[in-house]
């Protein structure tokens, strides 16, 4: 099974001392978005678990001991560097500092298993289609030689997201072509794969790979395992990543981008931010007399050497 530790919060970022704490003592408990009574303990033991998967906006705090976790563990690291500032990713380190904190991720786990996520693009008065080319051009250049590709996506329009953010343009299928064109030649420059997360639209005349950023064939080239065939269900629609568990939660992210769909709102991430125990199990708060625990449904997908034999 597949661990994926970043998907609903920036884990990495504010939580490092319960993550390491958590893989030190061998297991992690989850509570279930829909029915917060309900919590799953997974172990956090390589037999059962195939991957690490990490997705942040700032890995400086958890550089220190990353080993700690890649020694014993098959890995990969998703890291967003978009083109916005403050405004729109408020608690979200600038460009350069992002910059450098990837390229010693690189040097420590290897460009192999690191993808550069320029996402979501978004258009703004200020954030133009030009800006996003002069800015995705010279992080590529930069980024290129320490990651295995780089991966984006366009904005979705949440409801929630014409409050948060209504300054945003919509985007037309001629926006997207064009962006897609552009972004596609750029990283053909600087000879970096690319390719899409979660869209509908093929661009592959532009040189651009199609969806699917966290697939057994990504996860297994990088980590030099092979996996079973398959069917890869995918987190939403259009997605086509593997299963996989998460063990972060909703509305627990002090990052506060204006964008975000794992956050109600900046506020309420910030009141449960501060509910955070690093000695618990769980990433907010402390387990309840009424929770119902459940141990997690854990196998390895990995091929092993006496089944690599069979076949």
């Amino acid at each position: 099974m597949i661990i994926n530790t970043g998907s609903r919060t920036d884990t990495v970022q504010y939580y490092t001392e319960w993550l390491i704490k958590r893989f030190k003592e061998g297991f992690v408990y989850s509570r279930n978005p829909m029915f917060p009574n309900k919590v799953t303990r997974y172990e956090l033991n390589p037999d059962v678990v195939d991957c690490v998967v990490f997705c942040s906006k700032n890995y400086e705090p958890i550089l220190p001991y990353i080993k700690t976790i890649t020694d014993k563990f098959n890995t990969y690291f998703y890291y967003t560097i978009t083109a916005y500032g403050k405004d729109v990713e408020p608690n979200v380190p600038d460009i350069d500092k992002s910059i450098e904190t990837l390229i010693k991720l690189s040097s420590i786990v290897g460009r192999q298993r690191i993808a550069w996520r320029y996402d979501p693009i978004l258009l703004t008065e200020k954030y133009t289609k030009n800006r996003h080319y002069k800015t995705f051009n010279y992080m590529a250049q930069k980024l290129s030689p320490h990651i295995d590709r780089c991966i984006f996506s366009f904005v979705e329009m949440y409801q929630k997201l014409t409050t948060n953010m209504p300054e945003i343009i919509l985007l037309s299928d001629k926006d997207k072509n064009e962006i897609a064109k552009n972004i596609g030649t750029i990283s053909k420059k600087y000879n970096m794969k690319i390719q899409t997360c979660a869209t509908k639209e093929n661009y592959e005349q532009f040189g651009i790979l199609s969806s699917g950023c966290m697939t057994s064939e990504i996860l297994g080239k990088a980590n030099n395992i092979k996996f079973r065939k398959l069917k890869h269900s995918g987190n939403r629609k259009g997605c086509n990543c593997m299963e996989n568990r998460n063990i972060g939660d909703y509305n627990t992210c002090p990052n506060g981008c204006k964008y975000c769909y794992a956050n109600q709102n900046p506020e309420i991430a910030l009141a449960n931010y501060k509910k955070h125990n690093p000695n618990s199990p769980l990433i907010l708060g402390d387990l309840l007399n009424t929770d119902e625990i459940q141990s997690g449904n854990q196998k390895s997908f990995i091929i092993t050497c006496e089944q690599k034999k069979l076949f």
